[in-house]
């Protein structure tokens, strides 16, 4: 994992929405370290959700997409 990429990621989670802003930003703060290439790979295409399906999901009111981001989002829902 290159510190570009996390500086990319980063940027990417500042939203538009504060509340997705907020979690994905303290997560990756939490966890760039240690996050995985695959688990990097899930969090980009997670973050190619509009604001409001991305907050539903977090809520828990929508369906994942896949069971990769089903799986990051469970992640991002105990941190």
């Amino acid at each position: 994992m290159t510190s570009e990429r996390i500086g990319r990621i980063r940027w990417r989670c500042r939203r538009g929405m504060l509340e997705n802003d907020l979690i994905l930003a303290r997560y990756l703060d939490a966890h760039a370290d240690t996050l995985t290439e695959a688990e990097l790979a899930v969090l980009d295409r997670l973050l190619d959700l509009p604001d409001n399906e991305l907050w539903d999901l977090i809520a828990g009111r929508g369906a994942p997409p896949d069971a990769g981001i089903a799986e990051f989002v469970a992640q991002l829902r105990a941190a």
